[in-house]
């Protein structure tokens, strides 16, 4: 197994919050002392794949926001004041503090000074590996720093900036390939989910908590199926909160009967740990045996597969969590 690694992550590494830059070197030792597989640094594939996805306007803010805003307000870390709700209408700003609210969606996303060329390689990490399971087969792992799955074509947020998944999805798709994306973070994959809900060219299952109780609260049930043509292609499971592993897998073994069904070409897994027992985001109850089960639940369908480092913020069990999966899935 190839595993793809940029250190630009290292760049970004906000000083609150869960999502530091020791998660990624916690998962890359792990891989290591466990010798999952070999190392490789990530091609430049440049702007075009995450143009076709993303919209400009908020690319262009990622990339300038943080130097704009030392003219304005100095400060290490930049967030919105005020964010573009409903009914207050649809037209973009041209301050710094207004454009801000309008393409993110949450108050725990800062920019910081390195935040664009870290978001940047993270996609270039998934895009490597999904270079890598087209032209080999097997299955490659993209350890992605900053995650990506709760970004949207023309918004960020909840530690996501760009959609790593939903670009190398996009950009198999022009290979003609056949994809479906499984995503297990304890968080629904809002911005995936949005950004394939009108195609028909990729499935999106979700297996997350119940939004009721959950970020990201606004989407991720059941009824949500899909737009037009891509109506069927979007599957929720939503889960109670303080879901055991026996639970979990059983859910995960109804969404792989989906993708059976489906017959992708390549499956993308977006793969968040935050699952585990005793993450300070999550309330499901994982131990590190049922990310090894998980991961051969995957296995059994002989698919190639390109695994996407999202979530997962327990840092004494997050290598073993991510080692276990990967074996699993490798066995």
């Amino acid at each position: 197994m190839h595993i793809f690694y940029s250190e630009t992550h290292k760049l970004h590494n906000p000083e609150q919050d869960w999502e530091v830059a020791q998660r990624a070197e916690v998962i890359l030792a792990a891989l290591m002392a466990a010798r999952v597989g070999e190392v490789r640094s990530p091609a430049d594939f440049g702007m075009l794949p995450i143009t076709a996805v993303h919209a400009p306007e908020m690319i262009e803010l990622l990339q300038s926001a943080y130097a704009r805003m030392q003219d304005e307000l100095p400060t290490a870390a930049v967030v919105p004041n005020c964010f573009a709700v409903r009914h207050l209408g649809s037209r973009l700003p041209q301050t710094i503090w207004g454009r801000l609210g309008y393409y993110c969606t949450d108050s725990t996303t800062p920019i910081l000074a390195d935040t664009w060329p870290a978001a940047y390689w993270s996609a270039q990490v998934a895009l490597s590996a999904a270079q890598d399971v087209l032209h080999y087969g097997g299955t490659a792992y993209a350890l992605c720093r900053p995650p990506g799955h709760h970004a949207y074509a023309d918004l960020y947020g909840g530690y996501c900036y760009l959609n790593n998944a939903a670009i190398a999805a996009h950009w198999l798709t022009q290979q003609q390939k056949r994809v479906a994306i499984v995503d297990v973070d304890y968080h629904h994959g809002n911005g995936t989910q949005a950004i394939f809900y009108g195609r028909d060219d990729v499935l999106f299952c979700s297996i997350h908590a119940d939004p009721d109780q959950e970020y990201p609260f606004y989407c991720g049930f059941g009824h949500e199926r899909g737009d037009g043509v891509g109506y069927g292609r979007n599957l929720n499971y939503p889960l109670p909160l303080g879901t055991t592993g026996a639970d979990y897998l059983d859910i995960v073994s109804q969404a792989l009967d989906a993708v059976v069904r489906y017959a992708p070409d390549i499956l993308l897994i977006s793969l968040g740990v935050d699952t585990a027992v005793g993450d300070p985001n999550g309330t499901f109850h994982l131990i590190t045996s049922d990310f090894s089960t998980m991961g051969r639940l995957f296995a059994v369908l002989e698919m190639p597969c390109v695994v996407i480092q999202e979530g997962g913020y327990r840092l004494d069990t997050l290598g073993a969590d991510v080692v276990a999966f990967l074996t699993g899935l490798s066995s």
